[in-house]
């Protein structure tokens, strides 16, 4: 007898959803962004081509570009034998640091979910030395903030563990070497601690790259009233003096990017600077987690691999071409280059963050390294307080009301009527106030025409009791019985046989037309209407 069961197990009931589960987790593709972060006109375009590897369009010419409040442009990752696609790529940028773009980052990059998928460029533009400072504080101190984002406890988490995995990366950096590293377990389970002033800050533990563009224009020599860009045009030639004040933003650039974990790069529109900063930013954003601890007397997991190994040796001393990864400086190694102090400036940071101004603040002692050469806009013009309206309309009031002939309705009134008035040129109208024709004086006018060219076109016959000087159709209407036209005032019936005042008004406009004609023609045309009537009753009496 066979014991397994007769009936076969039932299927899902949602066989189709978890096939296609199956298949998107098997072949689930990550995704990696890069935000961009810098002021207008600062070369945030041409990275973006670079990480992308698309070519430039004309649109980013400055004349031609249009920038949007959140720009955005993605691709696909290819391993190094462009086969399989290792992620999708997006880099988003701002315009500028206005919090009206800023604010809308949050919402395309929520920080619980882009925390370990994010890296952050923050760009500096070296034809504007003197800003690095300000822009550094501005940038660093919003990505501070986003990545604090609401507050939660899942956000928390994702915040220690994003910093534990970067503090782990510094830690197991090392050099690239030519020469051969003895496999040795003692050296891979060495974990030196972080030095001073490392990664005091960045408590997300974002990738941070600060990336100084156009580097080519460090020593551009200008003449000072023409305008200036870059170091060359503080500092005429390339003495001491020049090297000195390039050598000090650099130790300054490298002290602000060590305490927040930050790597350092100048670039230029050589392809060969942009390709090293491409393949440092891969390198950082697919950095593994941070190994967990091993339990005694078992063995360790095997690390894993970083499919964008960096292979590129720091660079301090090409000025064009600076390369200092994160994990590979320290306060050593950046007052070696010339004397400097980084804990002296690590506490000036520190002061403008609290919001000192006073002259030890980073921002005073950068000022005095790096004069400010740029462009200053125009002062604005003084403020002008208007009078208020009702104070300027009292005084005009005043002065017109004691002169009459500034009184506008003078115009409109007889002499003689001026000669006794006293109003101002605000109040309320008399009857006279205009020397206008008022609708009555218009009607009566017209009245004494019609009846004036009805009497001349054709004499009618009187009727008793009746005016002489109005004719029949403009008789006032008086009470009649109901079928029948309106009656005279002494009870007859008019002589207009009926006629409505509308009828009698139409002869009368028909007679206008026809009165500048020769007299045969309009008498004949004329009384057409009424002289058939008076004829008629001529016959009947």
């Amino acid at each position: 007898m066979d014991a397994r069961s007769s009936s076969p197990e039932p299927p899902p009931q949602d066989l189709w959803s978890s096939i296609l589960d199956s298949v998107s987790t098997t072949r689930t593709i990550p995704s990696k962004q890069i935000l961009i972060l810098g002021q207008p006109s600062t070369g945030k375009s041409t990275l973006t081509s670079a990480f992308l590897q698309k070519p430039a369009s004309d649109d980013s010419k400055d004349e031609n570009k249009i920038d949007f409040a959140i720009g955005y442009d993605f691709a696909d990752v290819r391993d190094d034998a462009d086969e399989d696609t290792i992620a999708r790529l997006s880099v988003y940028t701002v315009p500028s640091a206005d919090h009206s773009y800023t604010a809308l980052l949050p919402n395309f990059l929520p920080p619980r979910t882009a925390l370990p998928h994010t890296l952050v460029v923050v760009v500096l533009d070296w034809t504007r030395p003197w800003t690095f400072v300000e822009e550094l504080e501005t940038w660093l101190q919003w990505i501070e903030t986003w990545s604090q984002g609401d507050g939660s406890r899942e956000l928390e988490i994702a915040r220690e563990e994003n910093r534990e995995r970067w503090q782990s990366h510094l830690q197991h950096y090392v050099e690239p070497s030519t020469d051969p590293i003895p496999a040795t377990s003692t050296l891979s389970n060495t974990v030196l601690p972080l030095g001073p002033g490392i990664l005091t800050h960045n408590s997300a533990g974002i990738p941070i790259i600060v990336a100084c563009t156009k580097a080519d224009l460090i020593d551009e020599g200008h003449d000072l009233v023409a305008g200036v860009s870059g170091m060359g045009g503080m500092v005429k030639g390339t003495g001491g003096e020049w090297e000195e004040r390039t050598d000090g933003v650099m130790q300054i650039l490298r002290t602000i990017s060590l305490k927040y974990g930050a790597a350092l790069f100048y670039t230029t529109p050589q392809p060969e600077t942009l390709q090293v900063l491409r393949q440092y930013a891969f390198n950082s954003l697919f950095v593994p987690p941070a190994p967990s601890p091993g339990v005694p007397g078992t063995d360790a997991p095997a690390p894993v691999r970083n499919p964008f190994p960096f292979q590129h040796k720091p660079n301090t001393l090409d000025r064009d071409r600076v390369v200092v990864p994160a994990g590979w400086d320290s306060w050593g190694k950046i007052s070696v280059l010339r004397e400097f102090d980084p804990k002296a400036w690590g506490e000036a940071w520190e002061r403008d963050l609290e919001g000192d101004s006073d002259g030890s603040s980073a921002k005073a002692l950068f000022a005095a390294l790096v004069p400010d050469q740029g462009a200053k806009p125009p002062p604005l013009p003084p403020f002008n307080n208007p009078t208020p309206e009702q104070a300027f309309l009292a005084k005009n009031y005043d002065e017109n009301s004691k002169k009459a002939d500034r009184d506008p309705r003078g115009a409109f009134r007889d002499p003689g009527e001026l000669e006794g008035a006293t109003a101002g040129i605000v109040g309320p109208l008399g009857p006279s106030g205009f020397s206008l024709p008022n609708v009555a004086t218009a009607l009566s006018k017209m009245e004494n025409e019609m009846i004036n060219t009805l009497t001349s076109a054709a004499p009618e016959r009187r009727v008793p009791g009746r005016p002489a000087n109005r004719p029949a159709g403009l008789q006032p209407p008086s009470a009649s019985p109901p079928g029948r036209g309106p009656a005279s005032p002494n009870g007859t019936p008019s002589p207009t046989g009926g006629q409505t005042q509308h009828e009698v008004l139409q002869n009368f406009f028909q007679s206008l037309l026809t009165k500048d004609r020769p007299s045969g023609a309009g008498a004949s045309r004329a009384p057409k209407t009424n002289g058939t009537k008076d004829a008629a009753e001529d016959s009947g009496s």
